[in-house]
């Protein structure tokens, strides 16, 4: 298989089940974020990481990677305030027509890692 089939099926995500089963990752929750950018993070950004990161979540279920750093990290803490398993449950759901469409997978002109340094900013 090539790296871009991998990619564009998303199943090259399919390690982090493994991160599941081991307890350090949930099937939902916000996206594992870098070092770097958690450094950067304001107090209502760090909020996301008052759950366990998971291999899909609210905001890959509501535009994925075509939402801004921002955007994204706003439906991540409203995840966290509203977090129930029947929440879970919809967006696991919504995760299977999300993959079945590959929707989202690439951001605009192709960059999926919007978040600006501080000292670029």
């Amino acid at each position: 298989m090539t790296a871009s089939f991998l990619r564009t099926w998303s199943l090259d995500e399919l390690p982090q089940l493994l991160n599941v089963l081991k307890g350090e990752m949930s099937l939902v929750g916000p996206r594992p974020t870098l070092d770097y950018q958690v450094a950067q993070y304001t107090p209502f950004q760090r909020r996301r990481l008052e759950m366990k990161p998971g291999i899909t979540g609210w905001s890959q279920v509501n535009g994925r990677n075509t939402l801004s750093w921002t955007q994204r990290i706003e439906l991540d803490v409203w995840y966290v305030d509203h977090f129930s398993l029947v929440l879970d449950a919809r967006i696991l759901f919504r995760t299977i027509g999300v993959w079945l469409r590959r929707e989202g997978l690439y951001g605009p002109d192709g960059v999926n890692d919007d978040f600006v340094h501080k000292e670029q900013a």
